[in-house]
Formats: structure tokens, sequence, C-alpha cells
């Protein structure tokens, strides 16, 4: 497991430095940005001076691609760090939109087990939950579903909801990279705006 994942960051947090957990996908990895410097999650740890711990995974869901870990899921990462995370902010969801219908079941029970599970194990940290990311303008009837299976699984573990993600980077072509399908610079430089924005109404 690695003690670090973000770039010129010391290996281990300083005495009282507020330790993050980023629990997401490519979009929280940085894909399409033209460093890890400019991924959102950085932008955020650094303005805030937090330690950034983001094993985040391009493809992985809640259910998508999750069995493609062998006794290192991401969850096992995030609750196995030391030191613990003070925040664990979760973004998950984006992938799983291909893998509905036939897995609906699993995918609401995985949301729930997962939040759950962080709940349970990581009892001090402040659980953040992200509206799933969405990535074209375009919005099939799972983008909706999962968004409220994720809301009401928030919900039941009583963790911090923030809304409206899925529509940050909506119309707006201009934010992303080549591929048509990840932020590029200036995408992820809004979604940290509007995240901070949204951590600030928070409190963090």
């Amino acid at each position: 497991m690695p003690v670090t994942s973000a770039p010129g960051q010391a290996a281990s947090p300083s005495a009282g430095q507020v330790v993050a957990a980023f629990y997401g996908d490519s979009y929280t990895r940085g894909t399409g940005a033209s460093s890890p410097e400019r991924r959102w999650s950085t932008i955020v740890s650094a303005g805030r001076g937090w330690f950034e711990f983001n094993p985040s995974v391009d493809g992985i869901g809640y259910v998508s691609n999750r069995d493609f870990f062998a006794g290192d899921d991401l969850v096992d990462q995030i609750v196995d760090h030391e030191p613990p995370p003070d925040v664990v902010i979760v973004t998950m969801g984006l992938n799983d939109n291909f893998v509905l219908p036939p897995d609906a079941d699993d995918i609401e029970s995985a949301i729930e087990a997962d939040l759950t599970r962080f709940r349970a194990e990581l009892p001090d940290a402040r659980l953040v939950v992200v509206e799933p990311f969405w990535h074209l303008d375009e919005r099939p009837e799972s983008v909706g579903q999962i968004i409220g299976w994720v809301e009401s699984a928030a919900a039941l573990v009583g963790a911090d909801y923030i809304d409206g993600a899925s529509r940050w980077i909506e119309g707006h072509p201009e934010w992303m990279s080549a591929d048509t399908v990840h932020p590029n610079d200036d995408g992820y430089a809004e979604i940290a705006r509007r995240m901070d924005q949204e951590l600030e109404r928070l409190g963090l």
C-alpha cells in the first residue's frame, strides 16, 4: 500500500495535519489532467493543507471492476491507512451505470456496504459522500437511479452529502480532455472550485 499518492507530498503527515482519503474512480484519480497536481483532489487538499491519500482507480465502481482487486480493495486501503483518515470523501458511482440494469440489486447493496464499513471502521472520520460524477450531457435513467441509492445510503450512515456533482461540468465541452470522457485541467479546476464551496458549506 502506498504511503502517499500526492506528488511533492511528504511520505507521512505532519503532527496535527488532517489526513483526507479519497474513494473514487478516474475522475478522482485525475485521468485527463496534464499532471497529478492538476486533479481536483490534490488542488483541494493543497489549498486546505491536508495530507492526501488517494488510491482511486480508473474504471472502478461500487460493483464495476471491483473483482480486479484480490484482498487489496480500495476500501481496505482506506480503512487500514496509518494514521487513520480524519476525512473520507466518497465519489464513486459513475462506472456502475455501465453494468445496469443486470447488477442493480448488487450495486444498491454494495453502496450501502461500503458506506457502512467506512462508518463502522473509521468512526471518528468525517464521512463525506458526493453525488456520483457524470461525463455526458445526456443522462440515462441509471444516473438518477444510482444517485438515489448513494444519497439514501449516505443518510442511512449519517454521512454528509454533496448533491449536484453530476452536473458540475455539464454543457462545457471545453472542460473535457481529448478523450471526451475525462475532464482536462480546466474541468478539474472547476470541480475543485465547486467541491471547495461544498466543503466550506459543511464546515470543513
